[in-house]
Protein backbone atom coordinates (compact mmCIF):
# COMPACT_ATOMS: atom_id res chain seq x y z
CA UNK A 1 0.00 0.00 0.00
CA UNK A 2 1.29 3.60 -1.15
CA UNK A 3 1.88 5.97 1.62
CA UNK A 4 0.70 9.15 1.25
CA UNK A 5 -0.19 12.06 3.64
CA UNK A 6 -4.01 12.22 3.61
CA UNK A 7 -4.27 8.45 4.06
CA UNK A 8 -2.78 9.71 7.27
CA UNK A 9 -4.25 12.24 8.84
CA UNK A 10 -7.58 12.95 10.85
CA UNK A 11 -9.67 15.58 9.07
CA UNK A 12 -11.98 18.18 10.78
CA UNK A 13 -15.09 20.06 8.80
CA UNK A 14 -15.35 23.37 9.30
CA UNK A 15 -18.74 25.22 8.17
CA UNK A 16 -17.43 29.01 8.73
CA UNK A 17 -20.71 30.76 9.05
CA UNK A 18 -21.23 28.59 12.50
CA UNK A 19 -18.07 28.05 13.95
CA UNK A 20 -16.87 31.50 15.60
CA UNK A 21 -17.80 34.94 15.49
CA UNK A 22 -15.55 37.90 16.19
CA UNK A 23 -16.45 40.91 15.26
CA UNK A 24 -20.36 40.40 16.78
CA UNK A 25 -22.56 40.47 13.74
CA UNK A 26 -23.79 37.07 14.06
CA UNK A 27 -22.14 34.94 11.16
CA UNK A 28 -18.97 33.16 11.74
CA UNK A 29 -15.95 34.41 9.72
CA UNK A 30 -12.40 33.95 9.06
CA UNK A 31 -10.81 35.57 12.06
CA UNK A 32 -13.41 33.86 14.41
CA UNK A 33 -11.61 30.31 12.90
CA UNK A 34 -7.86 31.74 13.49
CA UNK A 35 -8.60 32.50 16.94
CA UNK A 36 -9.49 28.39 17.50
CA UNK A 37 -6.75 27.11 15.78
CA UNK A 38 -5.35 26.54 19.14
CA UNK A 39 -8.19 24.43 19.85
CA UNK A 40 -7.77 22.55 16.20
CA UNK A 41 -4.11 21.41 17.39
CA UNK A 42 -5.49 20.54 20.77
CA UNK A 43 -7.96 18.07 19.65
CA UNK A 44 -5.02 16.57 17.12
CA UNK A 45 -6.25 17.53 14.12
CA UNK A 46 -3.91 17.06 10.79
CA UNK A 47 -5.89 18.78 7.79
CA UNK A 48 -8.91 21.60 8.18
CA UNK A 49 -11.78 20.94 4.99
CA UNK A 50 -12.82 24.87 5.23
CA UNK A 51 -16.73 24.68 3.57
CA UNK A 52 -17.11 27.78 0.57
CA UNK A 53 -16.14 31.09 1.64
CA UNK A 54 -16.05 32.61 -1.75
CA UNK A 55 -18.03 35.41 -2.56
CA UNK A 56 -21.22 34.36 -2.83
CA UNK A 57 -25.14 35.79 -2.43
CA UNK A 58 -25.81 33.15 -0.01
CA UNK A 59 -29.00 31.45 -1.45
CA UNK A 60 -27.43 28.06 -0.68
CA UNK A 61 -24.92 29.16 2.45
CA UNK A 62 -22.18 29.74 0.02
CA UNK A 63 -22.64 26.33 -2.39
CA UNK A 64 -23.62 29.65 -4.72
CA UNK A 65 -20.47 30.87 -6.16
CA UNK A 66 -20.61 34.35 -7.14
CA UNK A 67 -16.69 35.10 -7.80
CA UNK A 68 -14.41 31.71 -6.81
CA UNK A 69 -11.38 34.36 -6.39
CA UNK A 70 -12.61 36.82 -3.66
CA UNK A 71 -13.55 35.83 -0.37
CA UNK A 72 -17.05 36.58 1.00
CA UNK A 73 -17.43 39.79 2.20
CA UNK A 74 -19.11 38.36 5.76
CA UNK A 75 -16.55 35.90 6.10
CA UNK A 76 -13.38 38.58 6.05
CA UNK A 77 -10.90 39.25 2.61
CA UNK A 78 -7.76 37.50 1.33
CA UNK A 79 -5.71 38.78 3.97
CA UNK A 80 -7.46 37.25 6.78
CA UNK A 81 -7.49 33.98 4.32
CA UNK A 82 -3.65 34.35 4.34
CA UNK A 83 -3.16 34.98 7.85
CA UNK A 84 -5.38 31.58 8.15
CA UNK A 85 -3.80 29.23 6.01
CA UNK A 86 -0.39 30.42 7.94
CA UNK A 87 -1.97 30.00 10.99
CA UNK A 88 -2.86 26.05 10.46
CA UNK A 89 0.39 25.71 8.19
CA UNK A 90 2.80 26.85 11.59
CA UNK A 91 1.10 23.92 13.44
CA UNK A 92 1.20 21.69 10.74
CA UNK A 93 -2.33 21.59 9.92
CA UNK A 94 -3.26 21.25 6.00
CA UNK A 95 -5.74 23.18 4.40
CA UNK A 96 -8.18 21.74 1.79
CA UNK A 97 -10.82 24.20 0.16
CA UNK A 98 -14.40 23.53 -0.97
CA UNK A 99 -14.45 24.12 -4.33
CA UNK A 100 -18.13 24.35 -6.57
CA UNK A 101 -17.39 22.91 -9.89
CA UNK A 102 -21.17 21.58 -10.58
CA UNK A 103 -22.84 25.31 -10.78
CA UNK A 104 -22.48 28.80 -9.93
CA UNK A 105 -24.59 31.77 -8.79
CA UNK A 106 -26.78 33.45 -10.91
CA UNK A 107 -25.09 36.31 -10.20
CA UNK A 108 -21.76 35.23 -11.53
CA UNK A 109 -20.07 37.10 -14.11
CA UNK A 110 -20.22 34.01 -16.88
CA UNK A 111 -24.18 33.63 -15.97
CA UNK A 112 -25.05 37.45 -16.15
CA UNK A 113 -23.45 37.19 -19.51
CA UNK A 114 -25.07 34.02 -20.99
CA UNK A 115 -28.63 35.34 -20.02
CA UNK A 116 -27.75 38.87 -22.56
CA UNK A 117 -28.83 36.64 -25.58
CA UNK A 118 -28.93 33.11 -27.21
CA UNK A 119 -25.49 33.89 -29.35
CA UNK A 120 -23.82 35.57 -26.61
CA UNK A 121 -20.32 34.25 -26.10
CA UNK A 122 -20.86 32.80 -22.84
CA UNK A 123 -24.48 31.01 -23.39
CA UNK A 124 -22.74 27.55 -24.02
CA UNK A 125 -20.82 27.77 -20.39
CA UNK A 126 -24.19 26.70 -19.21
CA UNK A 127 -27.56 23.99 -20.39
CA UNK A 128 -30.34 26.46 -22.03
CA UNK A 129 -32.53 24.74 -23.67
CA UNK A 130 -36.46 25.97 -25.47
CA UNK A 131 -39.45 24.24 -23.72
CA UNK A 132 -41.80 21.66 -25.26
CA UNK A 133 -45.20 23.22 -25.39
CA UNK A 134 -44.71 26.27 -23.16
CA UNK A 135 -43.31 23.36 -20.59
CA UNK A 136 -39.49 22.71 -19.33
CA UNK A 137 -37.36 20.75 -21.52
CA UNK A 138 -37.96 17.37 -19.73
CA UNK A 139 -39.32 16.44 -16.23
CA UNK A 140 -35.85 16.53 -14.18
CA UNK A 141 -36.84 17.37 -10.70
CA UNK A 142 -34.34 19.55 -8.56
CA UNK A 143 -32.88 18.47 -5.72
CA UNK A 144 -33.95 20.94 -3.85
CA UNK A 145 -37.39 20.72 -5.15
CA UNK A 146 -39.48 21.59 -8.40
CA UNK A 147 -38.61 21.65 -11.62
CA UNK A 148 -34.57 21.49 -12.76
CA UNK A 149 -35.45 24.28 -15.33
CA UNK A 150 -36.36 27.60 -14.87
CA UNK A 151 -37.72 30.28 -17.63
CA UNK A 152 -36.10 33.36 -18.85
CA UNK A 153 -38.32 35.71 -20.63
CA UNK A 154 -35.55 37.89 -22.58
CA UNK A 155 -34.20 34.80 -24.32
CA UNK A 156 -36.85 32.88 -23.99
CA UNK A 157 -35.74 29.85 -23.29
CA UNK A 158 -34.78 27.82 -19.54
CA UNK A 159 -32.15 27.03 -18.02
CA UNK A 160 -30.64 23.84 -16.46
CA UNK A 161 -30.47 23.80 -12.22
CA UNK A 162 -30.14 20.56 -10.22
CA UNK A 163 -30.07 22.33 -7.43
CA UNK A 164 -31.49 25.86 -6.25
CA UNK A 165 -32.94 28.43 -9.32
CA UNK A 166 -30.07 30.38 -8.42
CA UNK A 167 -27.88 27.74 -9.23
CA UNK A 168 -27.47 27.07 -12.62
CA UNK A 169 -25.37 24.13 -14.05
CA UNK A 170 -22.05 24.48 -15.74
CA UNK A 171 -21.76 22.63 -19.30
CA UNK A 172 -18.67 20.72 -18.79
CA UNK A 173 -19.29 19.76 -22.38
CA UNK A 174 -17.64 22.93 -23.46
CA UNK A 175 -13.66 22.98 -22.83
CA UNK A 176 -13.89 26.24 -22.08
CA UNK A 177 -15.53 25.77 -19.00
CA UNK A 178 -13.47 23.60 -18.25
CA UNK A 179 -10.14 25.37 -18.56
CA UNK A 180 -11.49 28.28 -16.59
CA UNK A 181 -12.36 26.06 -13.67
CA UNK A 182 -8.98 24.08 -14.22
CA UNK A 183 -7.06 27.65 -14.21
CA UNK A 184 -8.94 28.75 -10.93
CA UNK A 185 -7.85 25.76 -8.67
CA UNK A 186 -4.87 26.26 -10.02
CA UNK A 187 -4.37 29.28 -8.68
CA UNK A 188 -5.86 28.37 -5.65
CA UNK A 189 -3.33 25.67 -5.34
CA UNK A 190 -0.41 28.63 -6.13
CA UNK A 191 -1.58 30.02 -2.89
CA UNK A 192 -0.28 27.28 -0.68
CA UNK A 193 -3.61 25.25 -0.23
CA UNK A 194 -3.40 21.50 -0.05
CA UNK A 195 -6.36 19.88 -1.91
CA UNK A 196 -9.72 20.14 -2.49
CA UNK A 197 -13.21 18.67 -1.72
CA UNK A 198 -15.14 18.63 -4.96
CA UNK A 199 -18.86 19.37 -4.35
CA UNK A 200 -21.59 16.78 -6.24
CA UNK A 201 -18.55 16.10 -8.67
CA UNK A 202 -20.27 12.76 -10.09
CA UNK A 203 -23.19 15.50 -11.17
CA UNK A 204 -20.70 17.05 -14.25
CA UNK A 205 -21.18 15.00 -17.16
CA UNK A 206 -25.20 14.99 -18.74
CA UNK A 207 -26.40 12.77 -21.39
CA UNK A 208 -26.07 15.58 -24.29
CA UNK A 209 -29.97 14.28 -25.14
CA UNK A 210 -31.10 15.69 -21.76
CA UNK A 211 -34.28 13.22 -22.14
CA UNK A 212 -37.03 12.32 -19.63
CA UNK A 213 -36.28 10.07 -16.86
CA UNK A 214 -38.48 7.32 -14.88
CA UNK A 215 -41.52 9.74 -13.30
CA UNK A 216 -41.70 7.28 -10.24
CA UNK A 217 -38.20 7.92 -8.45
CA UNK A 218 -38.19 9.97 -6.17
CA UNK A 219 -38.84 13.55 -7.07
CA UNK A 220 -35.64 14.78 -6.04
CA UNK A 221 -33.53 12.10 -8.07
CA UNK A 222 -36.22 11.90 -11.20
CA UNK A 223 -32.89 13.04 -13.66
CA UNK A 224 -30.25 11.49 -11.69
CA UNK A 225 -30.42 8.44 -14.29
CA UNK A 226 -28.86 10.75 -16.86
CA UNK A 227 -26.48 12.58 -15.03
CA UNK A 228 -25.21 10.08 -12.20
CA UNK A 229 -21.47 8.73 -13.56
CA UNK A 230 -22.22 10.56 -16.53
CA UNK A 231 -20.90 9.47 -20.24
CA UNK A 232 -17.59 11.77 -19.85
CA UNK A 233 -17.21 11.97 -16.10
CA UNK A 234 -14.15 9.84 -16.17
CA UNK A 235 -12.39 11.54 -18.66
CA UNK A 236 -13.07 14.69 -17.13
CA UNK A 237 -11.43 13.40 -13.49
CA UNK A 238 -8.53 12.51 -15.72
CA UNK A 239 -8.34 15.74 -17.63
CA UNK A 240 -8.79 17.68 -14.45
CA UNK A 241 -6.07 15.42 -12.56
CA UNK A 242 -3.44 15.68 -15.35
CA UNK A 243 -3.99 19.66 -15.67
CA UNK A 244 -4.64 20.30 -12.17
CA UNK A 245 -2.78 17.90 -9.26
CA UNK A 246 -0.19 15.81 -11.51
CA UNK A 247 2.89 16.85 -10.23
CA UNK A 248 1.76 18.25 -6.99
CA UNK A 249 0.84 16.52 -3.43
CA UNK A 250 -2.18 17.92 -3.18
CA UNK A 251 -5.04 15.99 -2.49
CA UNK A 252 -8.84 15.50 -4.31
CA UNK A 253 -11.84 14.61 -2.63
CA UNK A 254 -15.00 14.13 -4.31
CA UNK A 255 -18.15 14.18 -2.90
CA UNK A 256 -20.13 12.10 -5.37
CA UNK A 257 -24.29 11.46 -4.19
CA UNK A 258 -25.94 8.15 -5.30
CA UNK A 259 -22.50 6.83 -6.91
CA UNK A 260 -22.53 2.87 -7.68
CA UNK A 261 -19.66 0.98 -5.60
CA UNK A 262 -18.76 -0.03 -8.96
CA UNK A 263 -18.47 3.42 -10.14
CA UNK A 264 -16.92 4.66 -6.63
CA UNK A 265 -14.38 2.47 -6.49
CA UNK A 266 -13.00 3.13 -10.26
CA UNK A 267 -12.75 6.66 -9.22
CA UNK A 268 -10.49 6.42 -6.47
CA UNK A 269 -8.65 3.33 -8.36
CA UNK A 270 -4.91 4.83 -8.32
CA UNK A 271 -4.25 3.26 -11.79
CA UNK A 272 -7.00 5.56 -13.31
CA UNK A 273 -5.72 9.26 -12.54
CA UNK A 274 -8.69 10.58 -11.11
CA UNK A 275 -9.47 10.92 -7.35
CA UNK A 276 -7.91 10.08 -4.20
CA UNK A 277 -10.99 9.71 -2.14
CA UNK A 278 -14.59 10.23 -1.91
CA UNK A 279 -17.79 10.44 0.00
CA UNK A 280 -20.28 7.65 -0.84
CA UNK A 281 -23.62 8.39 0.63
CA UNK A 282 -25.65 4.87 0.61
CA UNK A 283 -25.28 4.68 4.79
CA UNK A 284 -26.01 8.43 5.06
CA UNK A 285 -29.29 7.41 2.98
CA UNK A 286 -30.21 3.59 3.73
CA UNK A 287 -32.26 4.70 6.99
CA UNK A 288 -34.58 6.99 4.10
CA UNK A 289 -38.11 6.10 3.57
CA UNK A 290 -40.09 6.83 -0.01
CA UNK A 291 -41.43 9.77 1.91
CA UNK A 292 -37.25 11.08 2.06
CA UNK A 293 -37.43 14.14 4.41
CA UNK A 294 -41.27 13.74 4.69
CA UNK A 295 -41.01 10.68 6.30
CA UNK A 296 -39.70 9.44 9.67
CA UNK A 297 -36.32 7.22 9.60
CA UNK A 298 -36.75 3.66 8.86
CA UNK A 299 -35.92 1.55 11.42
CA UNK A 300 -32.80 -0.40 10.26
CA UNK A 301 -31.03 -2.84 11.52
CA UNK A 302 -27.32 -2.65 12.60
CA UNK A 303 -26.37 -5.60 10.06
CA UNK A 304 -27.34 -3.22 7.36
CA UNK A 305 -25.05 -0.77 8.12
CA UNK A 306 -22.02 -2.83 8.49
CA UNK A 307 -22.67 -4.57 5.04
CA UNK A 308 -22.56 -1.05 3.56
CA UNK A 309 -19.78 -0.05 5.14
CA UNK A 310 -18.02 -3.70 4.63
CA UNK A 311 -18.84 -3.31 1.02
CA UNK A 312 -17.50 -0.50 0.34
CA UNK A 313 -14.55 -0.79 1.71
CA UNK A 314 -13.95 -4.26 0.12
CA UNK A 315 -15.16 -2.39 -3.33
CA UNK A 316 -12.18 -0.28 -3.02
CA UNK A 317 -10.14 -1.99 -1.46
CA UNK A 318 -10.02 -4.30 -4.70
CA UNK A 319 -8.98 -1.46 -6.40
CA UNK A 320 -6.20 -0.01 -4.37
CA UNK A 321 -7.94 3.00 -3.48
CA UNK A 322 -8.86 4.83 -0.45
CA UNK A 323 -12.04 4.99 1.37
CA UNK A 324 -13.61 8.37 3.41
CA UNK A 325 -14.80 7.50 6.47
CA UNK A 326 -17.64 10.09 7.72
CA UNK A 327 -20.64 10.13 9.96
CA UNK A 328 -21.83 13.49 9.29
CA UNK A 329 -21.20 16.89 7.76
CA UNK A 330 -22.91 20.08 6.71
CA UNK A 331 -25.70 18.43 4.64
CA UNK A 332 -26.53 15.60 7.03
CA UNK A 333 -28.28 15.44 10.70
CA UNK A 334 -26.74 15.38 13.98
CA UNK A 335 -24.44 11.78 13.84
CA UNK A 336 -25.63 11.04 18.30
CA UNK A 337 -29.36 12.05 16.66
CA UNK A 338 -28.90 9.89 13.80
CA UNK A 339 -27.11 7.01 14.91
CA UNK A 340 -27.19 6.82 18.59
CA UNK A 341 -29.09 8.23 21.15
CA UNK A 342 -28.81 11.71 21.83
CA UNK A 343 -30.79 11.26 25.21
CA UNK A 344 -29.90 8.60 28.17
CA UNK A 345 -26.42 7.99 26.39
CA UNK A 346 -25.69 10.70 24.06
CA UNK A 347 -21.95 10.37 25.90
CA UNK A 348 -21.58 6.78 25.63
CA UNK A 349 -23.32 6.21 21.91
CA UNK A 350 -21.26 9.22 20.90
CA UNK A 351 -17.73 8.12 21.79
CA UNK A 352 -19.17 4.88 20.40
CA UNK A 353 -19.83 6.77 17.40
CA UNK A 354 -16.15 8.26 17.58
CA UNK A 355 -14.60 4.46 17.61
CA UNK A 356 -16.19 3.64 14.93
CA UNK A 357 -15.02 6.51 12.77
CA UNK A 358 -11.39 6.57 14.33
CA UNK A 359 -10.64 2.90 13.99
CA UNK A 360 -12.38 1.65 10.31
CA UNK A 361 -10.03 1.70 7.30
CA UNK A 362 -10.09 5.26 5.57
CA UNK A 363 -9.50 8.87 6.39
CA UNK A 364 -11.66 9.86 9.51
CA UNK A 365 -13.27 13.40 8.78
CA UNK A 366 -15.15 14.99 11.76
CA UNK A 367 -18.19 17.33 11.50
CA UNK A 368 -17.65 21.02 14.12
CA UNK A 369 -19.11 19.86 16.72
CA UNK A 370 -19.35 16.01 16.54
CA UNK A 371 -16.42 15.86 18.83
CA UNK A 372 -18.40 17.30 21.54
CA UNK A 373 -21.42 15.12 20.89
CA UNK A 374 -23.50 18.07 19.91
CA UNK A 375 -27.23 17.12 18.48
CA UNK A 376 -30.24 18.07 16.14
CA UNK A 377 -32.17 21.12 17.54
CA UNK A 378 -35.83 21.08 18.39
CA UNK A 379 -37.27 23.13 15.67
CA UNK A 380 -40.49 24.27 16.10
CA UNK A 381 -41.83 27.22 13.52
CA UNK A 382 -40.44 27.60 9.69
CA UNK A 383 -39.16 30.93 10.33
CA UNK A 384 -36.62 29.03 12.59
CA UNK A 385 -35.05 27.23 9.57
CA UNK A 386 -32.09 28.81 6.81
CA UNK A 387 -32.00 25.94 4.84
CA UNK A 388 -33.45 26.49 1.37
CA UNK A 389 -33.89 22.90 0.55
CA UNK A 390 -35.57 22.76 3.62
CA UNK A 391 -37.92 25.57 3.48
CA UNK A 392 -38.34 24.93 -0.66
CA UNK A 393 -39.56 21.50 -0.25
CA UNK A 394 -42.13 22.34 2.65
CA UNK A 395 -43.54 25.38 0.30
CA UNK A 396 -43.71 22.78 -2.62
CA UNK A 397 -45.61 20.35 -0.36
CA UNK A 398 -47.70 22.61 1.05
CA UNK A 399 -48.51 24.25 -2.39
CA UNK A 400 -49.58 20.84 -3.42
CA UNK A 401 -52.09 20.29 -0.75
CA UNK A 402 -49.93 17.41 0.79
CA UNK A 403 -49.44 19.60 4.56
CA UNK A 404 -51.21 22.49 5.61
CA UNK A 405 -49.37 23.45 8.46
CA UNK A 406 -45.07 23.03 9.57
CA UNK A 407 -46.57 21.20 12.72
CA UNK A 408 -47.41 18.14 10.74
CA UNK A 409 -43.86 17.53 9.23
CA UNK A 410 -42.15 19.43 12.27
CA UNK A 411 -40.55 16.14 13.66
CA UNK A 412 -39.29 15.24 10.47
CA UNK A 413 -37.58 18.73 9.92
CA UNK A 414 -36.12 18.23 13.76
CA UNK A 415 -34.53 15.09 12.37
CA UNK A 416 -33.84 15.52 8.52
CA UNK A 417 -33.01 19.63 8.26
CA UNK A 418 -29.39 20.26 7.03
CA UNK A 419 -29.61 23.44 9.41
CA UNK A 420 -29.36 20.69 12.40
CA UNK A 421 -25.42 20.44 11.47
CA UNK A 422 -25.13 24.28 10.98
CA UNK A 423 -26.26 25.68 14.38
CA UNK A 424 -23.75 27.48 16.17
CA UNK A 425 -20.91 25.70 17.67
CA UNK A 426 -21.00 25.19 21.51
CA UNK A 427 -18.11 26.99 23.01
CA UNK A 428 -19.15 27.32 26.41
CA UNK A 429 -22.42 28.14 28.89
CA UNK A 430 -22.37 32.07 27.56
CA UNK A 431 -25.32 33.38 25.95
CA UNK A 432 -25.06 32.17 22.36
CA UNK A 433 -22.74 29.51 23.40
CA UNK A 434 -19.55 31.87 23.12
CA UNK A 435 -20.38 31.54 19.33
CA UNK A 436 -20.97 35.13 19.09
CA UNK A 437 -21.91 38.54 20.57
CA UNK A 438 -24.81 39.52 18.35
CA UNK A 439 -27.78 37.58 17.31
CA UNK A 440 -26.84 34.27 15.78
CA UNK A 441 -27.87 34.00 11.86
CA UNK A 442 -29.51 30.76 12.72
CA UNK A 443 -30.76 29.67 16.53
CA UNK A 444 -28.63 27.90 19.29
CA UNK A 445 -29.38 24.72 20.83
CA UNK A 446 -30.99 24.85 23.87
CA UNK A 447 -28.94 22.52 25.33
CA UNK A 448 -25.71 24.78 25.24
CA UNK A 449 -25.17 24.66 29.08
CA UNK A 450 -24.64 20.77 29.16
CA UNK A 451 -22.77 20.56 25.64
CA UNK A 452 -19.89 22.56 25.10
CA UNK A 453 -16.33 22.95 24.94
CA UNK A 454 -15.45 24.45 28.04
CA UNK A 455 -17.41 21.44 29.80
CA UNK A 456 -15.91 18.57 27.70
CA UNK A 457 -12.78 19.61 28.38
CA UNK A 458 -12.55 19.61 32.34
CA UNK A 459 -14.73 16.41 32.51
CA UNK A 460 -12.21 12.96 32.24
CA UNK A 461 -14.49 10.78 30.60
CA UNK A 462 -15.89 13.50 28.14
CA UNK A 463 -16.76 13.10 24.74
CA UNK A 464 -14.05 15.91 23.44
CA UNK A 465 -11.49 13.65 25.84
CA UNK A 466 -12.84 10.82 24.15
CA UNK A 467 -11.94 12.19 20.69
CA UNK A 468 -8.26 13.76 21.50
CA UNK A 469 -7.36 9.81 22.99
CA UNK A 470 -8.59 7.92 19.74
CA UNK A 471 -6.90 10.93 17.28
CA UNK A 472 -3.69 10.11 19.02
CA UNK A 473 -3.92 6.17 19.45
CA UNK A 474 -4.38 6.50 15.55
CA UNK A 475 -1.19 8.37 15.09
CA UNK A 476 0.60 5.92 17.04
CA UNK A 477 -1.36 2.34 16.24
CA UNK A 478 -0.11 2.16 11.44
CA UNK A 479 -3.11 -0.61 11.77
CA UNK A 480 -5.07 2.06 12.41
CA UNK A 481 -4.36 3.75 9.21
CA UNK A 482 -2.72 0.77 6.86
CA UNK A 483 -3.78 -2.50 8.72
CA UNK A 484 -6.69 -4.41 6.45
CA UNK A 485 -10.34 -4.65 8.16
CA UNK A 486 -12.24 -7.65 8.73
CA UNK A 487 -15.55 -7.79 9.99
CA UNK A 488 -16.46 -10.07 12.95
CA UNK A 489 -19.71 -11.50 14.24
CA UNK A 490 -21.53 -10.27 10.65
CA UNK A 491 -25.15 -10.62 11.35
CA UNK A 492 -25.29 -9.59 14.81
CA UNK A 493 -27.92 -6.51 15.43
CA UNK A 494 -26.02 -5.22 18.50
CA UNK A 495 -22.46 -5.72 18.06
CA UNK A 496 -20.32 -4.17 15.83
CA UNK A 497 -16.78 -5.78 15.73
CA UNK A 498 -13.98 -5.63 13.38
CA UNK A 499 -10.05 -6.14 13.13
CA UNK A 500 -7.49 -4.34 11.70
CA UNK A 501 -4.74 -6.32 11.02
CA UNK A 502 -1.60 -4.43 10.04
CA UNK A 503 2.40 -6.03 10.05
CA UNK A 504 3.31 -5.90 13.08
CA UNK A 505 -0.14 -5.61 14.75
CA UNK A 506 -3.90 -6.24 15.06
CA UNK A 507 -6.22 -4.15 16.77
CA UNK A 508 -9.83 -5.24 17.70
CA UNK A 509 -12.60 -2.82 17.84
CA UNK A 510 -16.06 -3.98 19.98
CA UNK A 511 -18.95 -1.77 19.60
CA UNK A 512 -22.21 -2.00 21.24
CA UNK A 513 -25.00 -0.31 19.08
CA UNK A 514 -28.10 -1.19 21.55
CA UNK A 515 -29.34 0.58 24.69
CA UNK A 516 -28.92 -2.84 26.42
CA UNK A 517 -26.36 -5.07 27.17
CA UNK A 518 -24.60 -7.40 24.38
CA UNK A 519 -22.57 -10.31 24.30
CA UNK A 520 -19.43 -10.51 21.50
CA UNK A 521 -18.92 -13.91 20.69
CA UNK A 522 -16.92 -13.86 17.92
CA UNK A 523 -17.09 -16.64 15.22
CA UNK A 524 -13.46 -17.37 15.34
CA UNK A 525 -10.35 -17.40 17.70
CA UNK A 526 -8.72 -14.71 18.63
CA UNK A 527 -5.81 -13.77 21.01
CA UNK A 528 -6.72 -12.98 24.24
CA UNK A 529 -4.28 -13.85 25.71
CA UNK A 530 -2.29 -10.93 24.41
CA UNK A 531 -4.95 -8.31 24.54
CA UNK A 532 -4.34 -5.03 25.53
CA UNK A 533 -7.45 -2.60 26.01
CA UNK A 534 -6.37 0.86 24.78
CA UNK A 535 -9.32 2.40 25.23
CA UNK A 536 -12.89 1.99 26.39
CA UNK A 537 -15.74 4.13 27.06
CA UNK A 538 -16.72 2.58 30.56
CA UNK A 539 -14.26 2.77 33.58
CA UNK A 540 -12.47 -0.77 34.02
CA UNK A 541 -13.99 -2.30 31.01
CA UNK A 542 -11.24 -5.17 30.79
CA UNK A 543 -12.13 -8.34 31.39
CA UNK A 544 -10.28 -11.01 32.80
CA UNK A 545 -11.95 -13.85 30.75
CA UNK A 546 -11.55 -14.23 27.07
CA UNK A 547 -14.61 -14.23 24.73
CA UNK A 548 -17.72 -14.13 24.84
CA UNK A 549 -17.68 -10.57 26.51
CA UNK A 550 -20.49 -8.60 27.90
CA UNK A 551 -20.39 -4.77 26.75
CA UNK A 552 -22.58 -2.78 28.50
CA UNK A 553 -25.23 0.18 26.37
CA UNK A 554 -23.33 2.05 24.06
CA UNK A 555 -20.09 0.18 25.05
CA UNK A 556 -16.95 0.53 23.10
CA UNK A 557 -14.04 -0.60 23.47
CA UNK A 558 -10.83 -0.69 21.10
CA UNK A 559 -7.84 -3.37 21.91
CA UNK A 560 -4.29 -4.22 20.82
CA UNK A 561 -4.40 -8.12 19.92
CA UNK A 562 -0.59 -8.57 19.02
Amino acid sequence: MKRDWWKEAVVYQIYPRSFNDSNGDGIGDLPGIREKVNYLDYLGIDLVWLSPVYDSPNDDNGYDVRNYRKIMDEFGNMEDWEKLIGDLHDRGIKLVMDFVPNHTSDEHRWFRESKKSRDNDYRDYYYWREGKDGDPPNNWKSVFGGSAWEFDEKTEEFYLHLFSRKQPDLNWDNPEVRSELYEIMRWWLDRGIDGFRLDVVNFISKDPDLPDDDPDKAPGSIGSSYYIDGPNVHRYFQEMNRKVFAGNDAVAIGETPMVSREAGAKYVDPSRDELDLIFQFDHVTFDLRDGGFWAPPRNWKLSELKKIMTDWREAVAGTGGWNATYLGNHDQPRTVSRYGDDGEYRRESAQTLATLLLTISGTPFIFQGEEIGMTNYPFSSLEELRDVQSINQFKEMKSEGKVESFDEVKEYVRFWSRDNARTPMQWNSDENAGFTDGEPWIGVNPNKDEINVEKEKAAENSVLNFYRRLISLRKEHEALVYGDYQLLVEEDEDIFAFLRQGAEETTLTLLNFSGEEATFDPDQELKYDKEELLLANYPAARSEEPAPLTLRPYESRLYLLK
